[in-house]
């Protein structure tokens, strides 16, 4: 269960967001995100993620720098690498974090 106050935060919003939106992090929410703790486990996401596509790594990357700038992300041009639905999804995060 996600914490109300954490629904509100512009920056867990926004994370949260590309996470529950997208069919590859989905399923992650559970096992590396700790509500209690107000965590992500960014370590072990970058980890699995090494052998996923650009695009499902991009959408990784955008979710944690939206929620901490110390995860950079490296290019905002890989954007052009991501369907549609992933754009739109990547495009609502962004504005649920700057708005």
């Amino acid at each position: 269960m996600i914490p109300e106050e954490l629904k509100r935060d512009r920056y867990w919003r926004s994370t949260l967001h590309i996470f529950l939106e997208s069919d590859r992090l989905r399923q992650f929410v559970a096992t590396h995100i700790d509500f209690d703790a107000r965590t992500i486990n960014t370590g072990g996401l970058k980890r699995i993620s090494r052998p996923w596509s650009q695009s499902e790594r991009f959408m990784l990357n955008l979710a944690l720098h939206l929620f901490n700038e110390q995860h950079k992300l490296s290019n905002l041009s890989d954007m052009d690498y991501l369907d549609s639905n992933n754009k739109r999804i990547a495009l609502e995060a962004i504005k649920l974090r700057f708005m």
